[in-house]
């Protein structure tokens, strides 16, 4: 199956999911808590057509988990740091061998400048301080490459030691400049290259307008009264 497919039926599930999630949070009867897992079933049964490495039980668990029951996008703090030249810190993954930008799931209890900078020293061994909001990325649009619904905030850190000492996760920890970077994971490399004109301008956001998108229905109606 083609990877574009995969992705777009991955993310087709996971919103699924999302809806049997609030559907089932707020089931005022059988009916509707019978549909919310009807819901769930499909979607599970449609990731177990697209992943080839999970059976259908093994799918269910994963969907049943509570660290993954989600009802939002899953929210990711990615971190940029340069040094004096203009270069970039990249991580290497250990699971796959592409590069990327340091940064993982943001953890509760945690402000998301404080997962950013956690991940930092996992990943890197570096310590540092946020010093601005670089971007927020829909990785729909991004070309991330997962299973669920991500939104990546990402931070500038300083660090004053620029010496990284690569974690568990990652083989090798480098600065690139901008025209020799390596091959990167998913997403990465199209937010990868933006980073080095987010130093010097605002931060991104990915622009909507509600003028040619459709309200929800009821929000129509109460204007119309």
């Amino acid at each position: 199956m083609d990877d574009d497919l995969k992705q777009a039926l991955y993310l087709i599930a996971d919103e699924m999911r999302g809806m049997a999630t609030v559907g089932g949070h707020y089931a005022r009867n059988p009916y509707e808590v019978e549909r919310a897992e009807r819901i769930q079933d499909l979607a599970v049964r449609l990731t177990a057509l697209i992943d080839s490495e999970h059976d259908e039980q093994e799918i269910r668990a994963a969907f049943e988990d509570t660290t993954l029951f989600h009802a939002s996008p899953v929210i990711g703090a990615d971190v940029a740091v340069f040094n004096d030249q203009g270069e970039i810190l990249l991580i290497q993954r250990r699971d796959n061998g592409l590069w990327a930008l340091p940064g993982g799931l943001a953890e509760i209890g945690r402000t998301l400048s404080e997962s950013a900078l956690l991940e930092l020293w996992e990943e890197a061994g570096l310590r540092g301080r946020v010093v601005r909001l670089l971007g927020l990325f829909d990785g729909q649009r991004w070309g991330s490459r997962s299973k669920v619904h991500f939104t990546h905030v990402l931070f500038q850190i300083h660090c004053d030691d620029l010496t990284p000492t690569p974690g568990l996760e990652t083989r090798e920890v480098r600065f690139f400049r901008a025209d020799v970077l390596p091959p990167l994971f998913s997403g990465h490399d199209r937010i990868v290259p933006l980073c080095f004109e987010l130093r010097h301008r605002a931060a991104h956001f990915d622009a909507a307008s509600s003028v040619d998108t459709d309200l929800p229905t009821h929000q129509r109606r109460s204007r119309q009264a």
